[in-house]
Formats: structure tokens, C-alpha cells, sequence
């Protein structure tokens, strides 16, 4: 892996693969690079790919404190690596994220998809607690590292309780283990998106760059509300909702829709 420097002096670690239009992939909570590099090699025939490990996951710093700006310089710094401009993909969180650089590196962001951004904005699920970042902070920052990946996969994904003694027996448990400090990071960036209130969707009106936003017809219904609140209030976006899909989409199916939309 390769690295850049972003604005505060973290290292950000990166893959590059194949040849064409830059595409930056920003990931979810809990995922490193590697996590992208399929989709990675499905893209590369049509464009330069770029995955990189999130300030405090795999070989990327984390400089502290910790702030979502420092994350927009972050995707900024392998924008610069790339040319100066890219086109930007970004799933679950990681879309929030692409949203928000977007919003803040308007003329570096040539077009912009997103896939999921996990927005509670009506009924259909229960908000996430008031103080979800501070109480998963706290479990981190006391060496309660398994449990604060517990209370994420509870409070803010959904999974049943009883579903999480299995879980914790699988090898994704322990790598999630390693970045549930970052958990929190992910939090921040979604801010008040996630306590049922619409509203909290129009700080990003002024994202006038062309912008897929898409959900996957098997997901949970407030996938779909946050979807369609999004791409109303995006100036210049359509809503593309990929039949059989849930919150994972597969990507020969993927792949092609965002060559498609970034590139014809």
C-alpha cells in the first residue's frame, strides 16, 4: 500500500487499481480497504480505483481529535493524488462522508454515487440514542471494545440481540474489535441524520453536482425513506433503486450501474 498526507499530518494508507477516470471508494463504519477491493477490481477495467483505510483503521493514522472535516481532507488529499479531481462512491456512512465532501470540495468531485446512507428520517425504525457517540466513546475508551461493536450492531444496525452470540464467534467479530474506535467517527458524521427528523437532510441543498443516489429493494424501509428524502433535496440527483438488492449489494450488479452513471 501506498500513502498520503493529509492536511493535519495523518498518513492515510491507499491501493490503486487499473486505468481511466479516477473514482475514489469511501467505505462504511467498521470497513478497512480491503473490504472495497472487489468492487475495486470490478471498476478497474473502466477507471483508475482508489481504496484507502479511514483515518484510525488498518495503516492510516489518527491523529486526534478527531473531526469530520479531518476526514473531507483526508478524501481531499487522494483527490490531489489522483489529478485533482475524481468521481466519488460511497456506501452506508462512507456515502454520509462522500455527501459531506462533496459539500465541502464542490469543484474536486466531477460526479458523485452513493449507495444506502443509513438516514432515520420518519417512523419506520427507532431513532438512534441521543448519546450514541458519547456512550460508544466511553465503552472504547474504558477497554470495552467488544461491547461498544455490540452496541453499534444493536442500536444502530438492527441486528436482534439474540443474533449477536453468533456473531461473535465469526472472524469479522474481531476485526471489527480493532477499529470500534472509530465507530464513533461514524457517528459524528452522521450527526442528527439518524433521529427521525427530515430536516436534518438540507444542509446538503447546495450539493449541485450530478448524484446517484441508490437503495436496494430488499432493505429495510427507512433505506428507502432516507433515499428518497435525499435525492428530493439534491438539486441535480436521481434515485436508482437496485431490484433483489439488499444493504450489500452484489457487484456484478453494482459495478455496472456506476460505470453506467459516471462515465455512459
Amino acid at each position: 500500500m501506498r500513502k498520503v498526507i493529509s492536511q493535519d499530518g495523518t498518513p492515510i494508507a491507499f491501493e490503486q487499481f487499473g486505468q481511466g477516470p479516477a473514482l475514489i471508494l469511501v467505505a462504511g463504519a467498521t470497513a478497512t480497504h480491503i473490504a472495497d477491493a472487489s468492487l475495486a477490481s470490478t471498476l478497474a477495467p473502466h477507471f483508475t480505483v482508489f481504496i484507502y483505510d479511514r483515518r484510525g483503521r488498518g495503516e492510516s493514522g489518527d491523529t486526534q481529535p478527531y473531526t469530520v472535516e479531518r476526514e473531507v481532507e483526508d478524501i481531499k488529499a487522494l483527490m490531489n493524488e489522483a489529478g485533482g479531481s475524481s468521481f466519488l462512491f460511497g456506501y452506508s456512512s462512507g456515502a454520509v462522508l462522500a455527501l459531506e465532501a462533496a459539500r465541502l470540495l464542490p469543484s474536486q468531485i466531477t460526479k458523485l454515487a452513493l449507495y444506502e446512507p443509513p438516514f432515520i428520517v420518519d417512523d419506520s425504525r427507532p431513532p438512534i440514542p441521543v448519546d450514541y457517540v458519547s456512550h460508544l466513546t466511553k465503552l472504547v475508551s474504558s477497554g470495552h471494545r467488544s461491547e461498544a461493536v455490540a452496541y453499534f450492531m444493536t442500536n444502530a444496525v438492527g441486528v436482534p440481540a439474540e443474533m449477536l452470540t453468533q456473531m461473535r464467534q465469526s472472524p469479522i467479530w474481531s476485526s471489527m474489535e480493532e477499529v470500534a474506535h472509530t465507530i464513533a467517527y461514524d457517528g459524528a458524521i452522521m450527526g442528527d441524520t439518524i433521529s427521525g427528523n427530515p430536516s436534518s437532510l438540507k444542509k446538503w441543498a447546495s450539493v449541485t453536482i450530478p448524484t446517484l443516489v441508490m437503495d436496494g429493494e430488499a432493505s429495510h424501509p427507512h433505506l428507502h425513506q432516507g433515499a428518497r428524502e435525499l435525492a428530493n433535496i439534491l438539486p441535480n440527483a436521481r434515485r436508482r433503486t437496485l431490484t433483489g438488492q439488499g444493504h450489500g449489494p452484489a457487484n456484478e450488479i453494482l459495478g455496472p450501474i456506476l460505470q453506467e452513471f459516471f462515465i455512459g
